[in-house]
């Protein structure tokens, strides 16, 4: 492990060095997703602050974002291009992507929504998660191999089942050496771990990684902890559907949806 508990450091504008924290979990010389997630949401974060220079504050918040992984990541630098797909004063839509080999290797889309005073109407969500405080802490490593399933700090609130469990996540890592980052990207970067903390069959004979993940956000996260009440579910023909309630420490925030591709090992 590096000295500096980061997952990356900043080595250009727009480009970035993965430590050996975000290795794993199908292989430890590959990054794992989840910091790469956050990396890109931090990246929109920044610049929508650079557009915002000098004017009245953004109003607007992120309210979904769509990740497509497109390939495998080495760990190594990648760069992160940010544009405006759809400008707008009450909507509008950015995507980041990030290269690695000169590939696009993680696209993310991100819909902004204006944000206006509806506490008088909210409702609908369901019941706020038991806090992480005295819940005993679980070894996700004795599952998982690799520098970022290593970082986490993860405690059950329940003993996992095949395809069902309820976590709580958070890392002392930071995400970029020496900036600040947005709770919504250090959110987004443990999301992902979704489809590692309830595992249907076991990674020895069956791989099941994700090829997405989207993140619907009614509320918008806060704090340290991560919480994942989540359904994997395989169907017939190789494919497989992880879901999760995601929660922060005053209750659901959103869900997430992951889109598996599921196969025997050799």
């Amino acid at each position: 492990m590096p000295d500096a508990p980061v997952y990356f450091e900043r080595t250009g504008p727009s480009r970035f060095r993965a430590t050996e924290r975000t290795g794993g979990a199908w292989s430890v010389t590959e990054q794992h997703v989840s910091p790469l997630n956050g990396l890109l949401v931090h990246a929109i974060d920044r610049a929508v602050a650079e557009r915002a220079a000098g004017s009245a504050p953004n109003p607007l918040a992120t309210a979904r974002i769509t990740f497509d992984i497109l390939g495998v990541v080495p760990i190594g630098e990648v760069e992160v291009h940010v544009e405006v797909v759809r400008p707008g004063r009450t909507i509008e839509l950015l995507e980041a992507v990030a290269v690695s080999g000169g590939r696009p290797v993680l696209r993310a889309r991100a819909w902004r929504l204006a944000r206006h005073d509806t506490a008088a109407v909210a409702g609908g969500a369901p019941d706020a998660l038991t806090p992480p405080d005295g819940l005993a802490p679980a070894d996700l490593a004795a599952v998982w191999p690799g520098g970022y399933i290593a970082s986490l700090d993860v405690r059950p609130l329940r003993a996992p089942e095949p395809g069902r469990a309820t976590v709580w996540l958070t890392t002392p890592v930071a995400l970029v050496a020496g900036e600040p980052v947005s709770d919504l990207a250090r959110f987004a970067g443990l999301v992902d771990t979704a489809n590692g903390i309830g595992v249907r069959e076991s990674p020895a004979a069956w791989m099941f990684p994700n090829v997405d993940l989207t993140v619907h956000l009614h509320r918008q996260p806060s704090g340290p902890w991560v919480g994942l009440d989540t359904t994997v579910v395989f169907g017939p023909e190789g494919h497989g559907l992880t879901t999760t309630v995601l929660h922060d420490l005053a209750g659901p925030v959103g869900r997430a949806e992951q889109l598996l591709t599921v196969r025997p090992l050799a």
